[in-house]
């Protein structure tokens, strides 16, 4: 949120020292390492119809951007989700809310697996969207919790790497997988891993009693800051022109480029390689600039998918724009969230949840408008109109963006 890209501030209710009182039935790194599964695995099932579209729009009978909807609900659901959890659970054991998120990504596999009816599989696709949602609103901050305060970074990192390993490795994966066995065997296979890491979670987590609860009013701190408010436009552009394109990556692919399955599932691969060091580069550009960072991702991303129509005939043309794409890819989330937290740092507390919002209603957004120029114009025009967003980000980052006379902070990023 992948890799399907999003990021978490750590709240200061979920980030005290851990209590010496805290009982772990193994090493307080498990028990991060467990929540960092979790994460793989919802990143994993949230985009795992990526690269599935075209079996699953085959299978059901529907066209492949209708079928994009089942990245568009969960998208919606969990931009309300990411709010509602961060109110609605209160003062309640963090332990129990993880516990109940993995379940409904542990569910909404089963459903989507068994399902014949499309109505029924977007109902389970809705229910993982709770899952994502309220992970984001409360996971990120809870390696914090567990391991001494000298190590409270690199469990937060770790939580990240199973964001980012779910990037790399888990829409392939699912693609492989669907290709072999078929698509619903992915999906079965993502209920498996969500039920290992819900008995896993409940053997190593330890009780995580929040100290505050963050209420409604405090929700819209981060939009009453300008600076924040044009990295929350400068989310949305970008975010939308993401997911209008990589959403339909997998039917381009096949369709224009005429690559085979296997062919296709290795340059997923890549792309997410590629992530991989867009986001080292990132990291190296926002500690000089985050709004030249912000330029370079906008132009980079938006002229490699403008250029994949043209361009991105054969296995050539094609993997050198999708690398490119990827590294595009790697620097959005952690330029995108480094602007907003230098914006508003004193609002990230209860403004985190508003940002996952955000870029969860432009995900969802993204992949309806990719999907409803697919139906009407061809796969190509996804590809456009990611560009055009993408470009547009750009632009008004050129004329509107300054740098914050602070340093630099670099975050984690949430794909």
């Amino acid at each position: 949120m992948s890799n399907q890209n999003h990021t978490q501030a750590v709240r200061r209710d979920d980030a005290a020292p851990p209590s010496p009182s805290i009982q772990q039935h193994g090493s307080p790194w498990l028990a991060v390492l467990s929540v960092a599964i979790g994460a793989f695995a919802l990143v994993t099932t949230e985009f795992l119809p990526v690269g599935l579209l075209p079996a699953i729009a085959a299978e059901l009978g529907i066209t492949e951007g209708m079928a994009g909807m089942m990245v568009t609900v969960p998208g919606i659901v969990a931009a309300l989700a990411a709010v509602l959890v961060t109110v609605g659970v209160g003062k309640a054991d963090r332990r129990y809310v993880i516990w109940a998120l993995t379940t409904t990504l542990l569910v909404s596999n089963v459903i989507v697996a068994l399902s014949d009816s499309f109505t029924l599989i977007l109902l389970g696709r809705a229910l993982l969207g709770v899952g994502v949602g309220g992970f984001w609103a409360i996971g990120p901050a809870l390696g914090t919790r567990m391991v001494p305060a000298g190590s409270a970074t690199r469990a937060t990192s770790l939580i990240f790497a199973g964001v980012s390993v779910g990037t790399v490795a888990g829409v392939p994966a699912g693609a492989l997988i669907g290709e072999l066995f078929g698509w619903r065997t992915a999906f079965y296979a993502g209920g498996a891993v969500a039920l290992l890491v819900l008995l896993t979670q409940m053997w190593l987590l330890p009780k995580l009693p929040p100290k505050q609860a963050i209420t409604f009013r405090q929700l819209p701190e981060l939009l009453r800051v300008p600076k924040a408010r044009l990295g929350m436009l400068i989310t949305l552009l970008v975010f939308i022109g993401q997911f209008a394109a990589y959403t339909y990556i997998t039917p381009f692919l096949s369709q224009v480029a005429l690559l085979d399955a296997k062919t296709i599932s290795s340059l997923l691969l890549a792309y997410g390689a590629a992530g991989f060091a867009g986001n080292l580069i990132g990291g190296a550009v926002v500690a000089r600039s985050v709004r030249i960072s912000l330029i370079t991702t906008g132009l980079v991303l938006g002229l490699s998918t403008l250029a994949l129509p043209l361009l991105g005939h054969g296995v050539w043309g094609a993997t050198a724009l999708v690398v490119i794409w990827g590294i595009a890819f790697g620097m959005m989330p952690i330029s995108v969230q480094t602007w907003i937290f230098q914006a508003a740092p004193h609002a990230m507390e209860s403004g985190g949840a508003v940002f996952v919002a955000t870029a969860q209603v432009a995900l969802a957004s993204g992949a309806l408008v990719g999907g409803i120029a697919v139906d009407h114009l061809g796969v190509s025009s996804a590809m456009v109109v990611g560009g055009v967003l993408a470009l547009a980000m750009a632009a008004i980052t050129m004329r509107w963006a300054r740098d914050s006379e602070q340093p630099a902070v670099k975050l984690h990023a949430v794909h």
